[in-house]
């Protein structure tokens, strides 16, 4: 793994998510209820819903919303059916990005993310047009000023619990897993009370894009916060090099 840090870039969004708490609020609400149905709503049972109430902690979420949204879902009126979608396609200057969503609406969906893209002088590909430039990787940002432990010894934990690779930042540690391995080295971090700036299975570029055009970096980011605001779209993934 190269390493590259997106501790500046999750600091950024995280400043972006506090600001308005509605729209993560209702992307974590509806992947509780996906988790729920795939796999019943006793957290203990089911490993995909304890990584997004770990998701929804580590964005204040309070603890009786989330309890209320379990109980929701698990209930026999519980009516909502959301469905996952992905697109792929290209910002300025070759830009990688893929758009992950939840939606009840798939066309009202592909319409605000082909939007998005057009607006920013994008385009929409092909279903596997970019996903090739990505690896899909458990990643675990931890913020250095708010770990107690020390690199060494955080290290061993995360590796002994099945970590692929372990790097540190100037202002963070980064843990890097086999998605199917990311739940159970959460955990152990979770167990070790290392608190997480950010914890997810996610596309990890494997090589970056630098753009150096402020008209490119202007669209690219008309693109980017477009997708942000848009209640559908849960994750967006990009190789720009910001």
């Amino acid at each position: 793994m190269s390493g590259h840090s997106k501790f500046a870039n999750i600091k950024h969004k995280k400043e972006k998510n506090d600001a308005k708490k509605g729209k993560i609020f209702t992307v974590i609400g509806r992947e509780i209820v996906m988790a729920v149905k795939a796999g019943g709503p006793d957290p203990n049972n089911n490993s995909k819903l304890r990584d997004v109430i770990a998701k929804a902690k580590a964005n204040n979420m309070p603890n009786d919303t989330i309890e209320r949204g379990v109980k929701k879902a698990a209930g026999a009126e519980a009516a909502d059916n959301y469905e996952r979608a992905t697109y792929e396609g290209y910002g300025p200057n070759g830009v990688a990005i893929i758009v992950e969503t939840l939606t009840d609406n798939k066309n009202r969906t592909a319409s605000n993310v082909r939007n998005a893209f057009t607006k920013g002088y994008g385009s929409i590909g092909t279903q596997g047009c970019v996903s090739f430039m990505f690896d899909q990787k458990g990643q675990i940002i931890i913020d250095k000023e708010e770990c107690e432990m020390d690199a060494d010894e955080l290290m061993m934990v995360a590796l002994d619990a099945g970590a692929e690779d372990f790097s540190e930042e100037e202002e963070s540690f980064e843990v890097i897993t086999a998605p199917d391995d990311f739940s159970a080295v959460r955990e152990a971090l979770e167990a070790a009370g290392v608190p997480m700036l950010e914890a997810q299975v996610a596309m990890v570029p494997q090589t970056y894009v630098e753009l150096t055009d402020e008209k490119d970096i202007k669209n690219l980011q008309k693109t980017l916060d477009l997708l942000d605001e848009d209640d559908d779209v849960t994750d967006v993934w990009h190789n720009w090099d910001e």
